[in-house]
Order: structure tokens, then sequence, then C-alpha cells
């Protein structure tokens, strides 16, 4: 437990990550220096750890990572799942009938009893350019199922959906998602290229303020610190005590923080962790 203590809780793409997509030494050095004093720091992201470990290779935290926009946590130090939040069965065909009707099919996302590692299916079997990046930087790091079917046996094991492409087409299933389905839908514009559209589909209740408010709630901090820069980190911004934008977030996620500070790119959360902390 940290009674007492602020948690500072970071989105990654846009705002700890760099321009480069990486942490940087600077911000790897503060963030370690500050957690070995005891100093609660995690992430909440859309990744899974097996992009989150990479990044976070010689980054030292204490808390368990909101990982796949609050559908799970995942602590570092045990490689494990904690808290998943699986999709019914329902909700699964649902959800991809929903998509299929709006010519989206999402990479399917499931989690075996180890709860260690993923299977990820795709119906398709011809990827969209967006698709085919996404899936080629990942293709070693998940059990990826290209053109199959998601089998039977798996529907129990569904946590969440993931579809990329043409930004129109995400937003239309997202529409029909949201007023069709009992679904928790995120759809935000892919931040290194804003024509492509990102959405997710998780059970009813799933979302990264979820996901923080439960870890404030575990952890015992008495105050919640969070830090973001698209949409998708709106409602977690919403949970915090003190809401903090980077300078490149977009203008909505500006006009709903408490304060802005500088963009990603100049270390400037771990920066403003520093100097919050006094440490």
């Amino acid at each position: 437990m940290i009674k007492g203590k602020t948690l500072y809780v970071s989105d990654m793409d846009g705002t700890l990550l760099g321009s480069d997509g990486r942490v940087s030494d600077r911000t790897a050095g503060i963030i370690t220096r500050l957690s070995y004093l005891g100093v609660p720091i995690t992430v909440a992201t859309a990744r899974t750890p097996a992009t989150v470990r990479p990044l976070l290779a010689h980054t030292h935290t204490i808390v368990d990572a909101v990982v796949m926009t609050g559908a799970a946590m995942w602590s570092r130090a045990d490689n494990v799942y904690t808290d998943v939040r699986y999709m019914s069965a329902a909700d699964v065909r649902r959800g991809l009938d929903l998509c299929a009707e709006c010519g989206v099919h999402p990479f399917v996302y499931t989690m075996g009893e180890d709860r260690r590692s993923l299977d990820v299916y795709h119906r398709a079997r011809e990827l969209n350019k967006a698709e085919e990046g996404f899936y080629l930087e990942r293709a070693k790091l998940k059990r990826f199922h290209i053109g199959q079917e998601l089998p039977e046996a798996a529907v129990a094991e569904t946590a969440l959906f993931f579809a990329i492409g043409v930004r129109v087409a995400a937003e239309s299933a997202a529409k029909e998602l949201r007023e069709r389905s009992e679904c928790a839908v995120c759809c935000y514009p892919d931040i290194y290229n804003p024509g492509i559209g990102n959405l997710e589909v998780f059970a009813p209740g799933v979302s990264k303020a979820a996901a923080v408010r439960e870890l404030k709630k575990k952890t015992g901090a008495s105050r919640l610190v969070v830090f973001g820069d698209n949409l998708n980190d709106l409602p977690m911004l919403a949970e915090a005590d003190l809401a903090v934008a980077v300078g490149n977030a977009l203008p909505a996620v500006k006009e709903a923080a408490d304060i802005v500070i500088e963009p990603n790119y100049t270390d400037s959360v771990a920066r403003f962790i520093e100097y919050d902390s006094g440490l």
C-alpha cells in the first residue's frame, strides 16, 4: 500500500513516449530514480504487455500497469495479467456482427488460463495497409491467426476487439456499436496518421478511467495525477485529482485538463512528476 501518496498515471503514445515512440534515457532515469524512492508511477495504455515490456525495459516502476485500455492490468514483476475483464459471449458475437456490417474486421484478442499470453484472430485473409503495419510490428510478440475465424472455444476468453483503418469506417462502426450493443467502445484518431482511425471494443464498463479509479483504490493513494494527449484519455483525465495534458495534445484534451505542460518530446511528463513529488 502507498497510503497518503500521489499516484502518477501516464498515457504512453504521444505522452510519455517521445516523438520517436520511445522512452528517452532522461525520462527513464527520472522515473527509475523516483520509483526506487517509493513514488508510485505507472502507465495506462491501449497497448498490450508485448509492446509495453520492451518500451519500459530500462524504466523501473513499482505499480501494475493499466493495459489494453483498462481491459486488464499487468504485473511487470510477475509478467502476468491481473483483473482481466472478459467480454460475454453475447457481446462478442453481437460486436463482430455489427463490425462486419460496417465492413470492419477487427483483431480479436483472447487470453488463455495462464494469463500470460494472447492469441489474436483476424478473419480477413488480406489486411489493409494500416492493419498490415500493425501486424508486422507485433508479429513476433503475439500469436496471430490471420484469415481465421474466432474459434468457438475462444469466445469466452475474449478480452477485446481492435480495428485499425480508414477513420470514417472506424467511426461508423463505433456509432453502430454504441447504438446497438452494450459494449464499451472507444474510437480515436491515430496520433501518427490522423486519417487512420483506431476502434476498440470491450466488455461493458471497461475504460482507462475505471482502471485508474480501481488502481487508486487498490494502492491506497490519496491523490491521482493523470497525463494524456488523445481523446481516449479524456475519461481517465476526468477521474484525476489533477489532470495534465502535454503540449502536443488535441485541443479537446487541453481544454479538459487542469494544466498543460510542455510537449511529449521534452520529457515533460517525467520532469513534472519530479517537480510535483518534490524529490
